[in-house]
């Protein structure tokens, strides 16, 4: 296959066929690894922005050390090419972070180094990559295998689409229609210290009906839009960061 464009992987998963596939970008020649679910695009390492500020906006906002001298615990709900995870692991406050994802292949491609962030994740010995399904560890006993009902200094998701927007809407078993609601997210908080942080990457712009959701659970909660370079379609895109703290 021309080096220009390469299928490193294909595989059947509960929410459809993903692949994952490397291509030089004609332009600028940069070598870009792109995912995708059917023919839908999920993420490419062109546009990592707002997935890399989901995790620098959200540990922003914790306070350090813990009383104990412990580090940080993190967890990370969607492994996808690993930005998120990776700039958590940039913070040198963070002892521990736990990336969920339901898909194998997609942490197979981690643990094989199909991705360039894989080996720095895997190499990291304060990085475990779980497979599960986010929502149900969210409604069952947290995210942490070895220690049920942890609570964590903070939770970082980049699953669906958007609130309204899902991934899996089609699934019972992994949609995350309910993790939304009120009851959803009340679930989250527990699996929060207080003053732990909760944060939310979406595609799309600040969700009004959401963010008030998000007050009925969570203090000092923020929509941040995160704007970003498309040279695709000469313009400038917009992703949305949600923010919210359990209280102290």
């Amino acid at each position: 296959m021309s080096r220009r464009f390469e299928e490193l992987d294909w595989q059947p998963t509960p929410i459809g066929e993903v692949s994952l596939r490397r291509r030089l970008e004609p332009v600028t020649g940069v070598e870009i690894h792109e995912v995708l679910l059917g023919e839908e695009y999920l993420m490419s390492s062109m546009f990592p922005v707002a997935e890399i500020a989901l995790a620098r906006l959200g540990l922003a906002r914790l306070d350090w050390p813990q009383l104990d001298g412990s580090g940080l615990a993190v967890a990370v709900g969607g492994l996808g090419l690993g930005f998120t995870a990776a700039t958590v692991l940039e913070d040198e406050r963070v002892g521990e972070l736990f990336v969920v994802d339901a898909l194998e292949p997609v942490i197979r491609w981690h643990q094989q180094g199909l991705v360039p962030l894989g080996p720095r994740l895997t190499a990291d010995p304060r990085c475990r990559l779980v497979l599960g399904d986010f929502f149900a560890l969210n409604a069952g006993a947290g995210f942490d295998p070895d220690r049920p009902d942890r609570a964590l200094d903070a939770v970082l998701i980049d699953i669906d689409h958007a609130p309204r927007h899902l991934l899996a809407e089609g699934d019972t078993d992994l949609s995350g229609a309910g993790f939304y609601s009120a009851a959803g997210t009340r679930s989250l908080a527990r699996h929060l210290r207080p003053g732990g942080v909760y944060g939310l990457w979406s595609n799309d712009p600040p969700d009004e009906a959401y963010l008030a959701v998000l007050e009925e659970v969570f203090v000092d909660v923020a929509a941040e839009v995160v704007t970003f370079a498309n040279p695709l379609q000469g313009r400038d895109a917009a992703n949305t960061v949600y923010l919210a703290t359990r209280a102290a």
